[in-house]
């Protein structure tokens, strides 16, 4: 197979939207006078607080454990005092237990940080501790522990690693900027995560509108055999991983299965250089790259953010709001998440901020279906949409469930090319829900 434009079938070609900030360089945004950092920021088991109010803390030291091995522990991302433990919003969706944490503007380092060591001494368990210790998550929004997810039953051979840094969503940009400027550390998390895993072949897959990242990361990359930079043509959602699999080495994921079960592990570029730091320095994840961007947003900019920074803190350091103000959304516009209030804290898998006026959001009105096919054409999964509206809207969930609803990845590129502007994607979110809801009761019966 050809190693140059791969692709996959279906997909969508939205506007990219990445001109304002693909060539801004990455900015140290300024340390937040107060932190809330959830205690769940990861799929899985969520964390107990392991410190209480009036504890005073410091940078990069565990203030939640998770109860179990599905989970990540969570880090103070600044040195200061506890002040509470509560509830707050959170930027996916609904309250959750969380840290708040006073600065006290001196990020004092915690004493146990330190370099582990070099990586060729280092053994694939020791990697994987490292893994869960740092609190390293998929960073491109999944958020799945990762320690977990390179802990395969012993039945599950992985023979290939592939790195994602497609990043198809429109507007956000924090992946590109970390390719350009941090390769070496992209091509030394991927060997770290091969040598976890003992595999020999690796992927880095980039798409084409990315020059300055393919040619950052090859070089950076020369001279190691068992890893090669792969270019992808520009579709959405081209880095979707079923997809990244398929084009990079041409296996097919079953459906209702992982990439473990065809021998294949994926993750973000983010994530692979969160490794590399923590290997060199000893530093668990407390902070990450947001691409703040939008035409809401006054001062469009890559910063390089602390965990638990509230949104409206990183919004001011980008000039403030515009007026007219429609909506504001963690991620991308195809599958980020709207916010009801500027108080939610930056999380582990918050790639931007993305800040839209009113008159970017005006909706035509839903109509019926008129049976063109586009939707089928354009789901990268090979379902068909318009049927799973329909069982959808009429709560038919064992209909849904033979139509493969749960194989949905909800990309939205069915609802993008609606000539009727259904919601299909929504109404599909909102079965799949209820179909591994009524699998959840089965299994409990």
């Amino acid at each position: 197979m050809p190693m140059n434009l791969l692709t996959f079938r279906g997909g969508v070609h939205p506007p990219h939207n990445k001109h304002k900030t693909e060539h801004l360089a990455l900015i140290k945004a300024r340390v937040p006078g107060l932190v809330i950092i959830p205690l769940q920021q990861h799929i899985g088991a969520t964390c107990e607080p392991v410190v209480k109010v009036g504890d005073g803390v410091k940078l990069g030291q565990k203030i939640g454990e998770p109860k179990g091995f599905v989970g990540a522990p969570v880090h103070s991302s600044v040195s200061g005092k506890v002040v509470a433990i509560e509830k707050r919003p959170y930027p996916g969706g609904g309250m959750v237990q969380s840290v708040i944490i006073e600065s006290d503007g001196l990020d004092t380092l915690y004493e146990n940080i330190k370099p582990v060591g070099k990586l060729e001494n280092l053994t694939a368990d020791h990697i994987k501790s490292i893994m869960r210790e740092a609190g390293l998550v998929g960073m491109g929004g999944a958020t799945f522990p990762t320690h977990v997810k390179f802990s395969p039953p012993p039945d599950k051979k992985i023979d290939t690693i592939i790195l994602n840094g497609a990043e198809c969503e429109p507007y956000l940009t924090s992946d590109h900027r970390l390719m350009v400027e941090k390769p070496e550390d992209v091509v030394n998390g991927i060997k770290a995560m091969m040598k976890a895993v003992n595999v020999d072949k690796g992927y880095i897959a980039i798409e084409e509108n990315k020059p300055d990242a393919i040619k950052a990361v090859t070089q950076a990359a020369n001279g190691e055999e068992n890893i090669k930079v792969v270019t992808l043509k520009v579709k959405y959602p081209q880095g979707a991983e079923k997809q990244l699999i398929k084009v990079c080495t041409g296996r097919e994921v079953p459906s209702g299965g992982l990439p473990m079960d065809i021998g294949v592990i994926v993750n973000n570029v983010g994530t692979a250089v969160a490794l590399a730091c923590a290997i060199d320095t000893g530093m668990p994840l407390v902070e990450r790259i947001v691409t703040i961007t939008g035409s809401g947003i006054k001062e469009p900019q890559n910063l390089i953010v602390r965990i638990g920074t509230p949104f409206a803190d990183v919004i001011e350091q980008c000039g403030g709001l515009e007026e007219g103000i429609g909506k504001i959304i963690q991620g991308g516009p195809m599958m980020g998440i709207a916010q009801y209030t500027m108080e939610v804290p930056v999380i582990k898998g918050t790639s931007g901020i993305l800040v839209l006026k009113e008159e970017d959001l005006e909706l035509a009105p839903e109509l019926p279906c008129i049976r063109c096919g586009k939707c089928v054409d354009a789901c990268p999964i090979g379902l068909i949409p318009t049927k799973l509206d329909g069982f959808a809207s009429k709560g038919m969930l064992q209909e849904a469930e033979e139509y493969n609803a749960v194989d949905c990845i909800e990309c939205g590129s069915c609802s993008f090319v609606c000539p009727a502007k259904r919601m299909l994607v929504q109404r599909i979110r909102l079965i799949k829900a209820d179909i591994m809801a009524e699998r959840r009761k089965a299994k409990q019966a």
